[in-house]
């Protein structure tokens, strides 16, 4: 399924709040860079080296001026050849933060991202990876330039799992990790749709606290790198003021036989009613369901019933 954010209206049927946050506190900010000038940042040399970013393997790293237009200096991996021995590029800043505690474990990171397409014929690999403060890869979210496919690599040996998303070379996205360490769980949210529902942080019992979210460039074939780069910007990790990742309901649309179907994406083992209505003042409940799995595909029987639904979605608690 390639990235696409349609509109909220699907022939006469509303979803209400898309992205169910309750929110009554402002989030607090751990770490931010928007790799100005400002912030000491020098366009003349690597990314690596610089404001305590650390790296392994070699390969194109640095900054460039308005590539995003309005944000001034983006940093940016790939691009220039690595050494014929390197095939994997990491850079990353380490937060140098306290661990999350029990009544604030949801954090977020978010970026501004693009992919800029070889034009030599060869496509790599870009990837956002997670490490906690021992240095144990807790999990990745690979963008595939050859396929143009989003893949997910937890920590349990099994290797890459497709998202069943794509996405576009030369398209600027918004890319937002939550994290939930209190229930061991992430989720990866590109321009508002869910590309990863919930998964847990590590399989393997790691320890649960977050060091760094790095930027990689992994070569295709060794010897044969892409020049094609991975650009970001406005790189942010902040305290959400839930106990919860938000849950999301993302519209399908009417089937052939007029019925409307839709997501719902919240953390695994939550449990949610979705209720309906005509008029947004009376709701009908429509059925309940524990999220093992972290999703929830329903279709509205009820739908062709009415000439405009509205939907809710509300937690159910034990």
């Amino acid at each position: 399924m390639k990235l696409s954010f349609a509109g909220a209206l699907v022939a006469g049927v509303l979803a209400v709040a898309p992205r169910l946050v309750a929110a009554t506190a402002a989030p607090q900010v751990l770490f931010y860079t928007g790799f100005e000038a400002a912030e000491g940042y020098d366009a003349s040399k690597n990314l690596r080296g610089q404001r305590g970013w650390l790296g392994e393997g070699s390969g194109g790293n640095g900054l460039v001026r308005d590539f995003f237009e309005g944000l001034g200096q983006q940093a940016f991996v790939g691009y220039a050849p690595p050494a014929p021995k390197d095939e994997v590029l990491s850079v990353w800043r380490p937060f140098n933060v306290p661990a999350p505690t029990p009544d604030r474990p949801v954090w977020k990171f978010s970026v501004w991202m693009q992919i800029v397409d070889s034009t030599n014929g060869e496509y790599d690999d870009f990837r956002w990876s997670a490490y906690n403060t021992e240095g144990h890869r807790l999990f990745s979210l690979d963008f595939d330039n050859a396929t143009l496919e989003i893949n997910y690599l937890l920590d349990d040996g099994q290797g890459f799992r497709s998202t069943g998303f794509t996405f576009s070379t030369e398209v600027i996205y918004r890319l937002e990790i939550w994290l939930n360490f209190a229930r061991n769980n992430w989720q990866a949210v590109m321009n508002g749709q869910v590309v990863v529902d919930a998964q847990p942080i590590t399989t393997t019992g790691a320890r649960l606290d977050l060091s760094d979210i790095g930027a990689v460039w992994a070569l295709r074939t060794q010897g044969r790198p892409g020049d094609n780069y991975l650009l970001f910007d406005e790189y942010q990790l902040t305290i959400e003021p839930t106990d919860h990742i938000p849950a999301t309901l993302e519209l399908v649309g009417l089937n052939a036989r007029g019925e409307f179907e839709l997501y719902l994406h919240a953390e695994r083992n939550r449990t949610f009613a979705l209720d309906v209505s005509a008029d947004l003042k009376d709701w009908t409940p429509l059925a309940t369901n524990r999220l093992a799995e972290g999703y929830w595909f329903f279709t509205d029987t009820t739908a062709p019933g009415y000439p405009v639904s509205f939907y809710r979605a509300r937690e159910v608690l034990p």
